[in-house]
């Protein structure tokens, strides 16, 4: 992901609804192992045109690891969440 760490849009803030909190845009550009969180097309496209930035933003290997890929179950991302946070410990 070219500029990934100056983006006019990354102080912008929602609730995320897989961590039930506030969360910065930066975060979910970067939550799938530096990749976009597959849900950020979803969250995002009220708040900015999240789709054409990330378009212009990822190449096109991005883009389908992104979000063409197979999705985690809930079961799956709250396993992968546990785990992240025991290794923050």
């Amino acid at each position: 992901m070219s500029d990934k760490n100056n983006n006019q849009f990354d102080a912008h803030q929602i609730r995320c609804p897989k961590l039930g909190h506030a969360v910065t845009f930066s975060y979910c550009r970067m939550e799938n192992k530096g990749l976009p969180c597959f849900k950020a097309l979803d969250c995002w496209f009220q708040s900015f045109p999240v789709e054409k930035f990330l378009r212009e933003s990822l190449t096109q290997e991005e883009w389908e690891n992104a979000f063409e890929g197979e999705r985690p179950t809930k079961v799956q991302s709250l396993l992968d969440l546990i785990l992240a946070a025991k290794k923050q410990d």
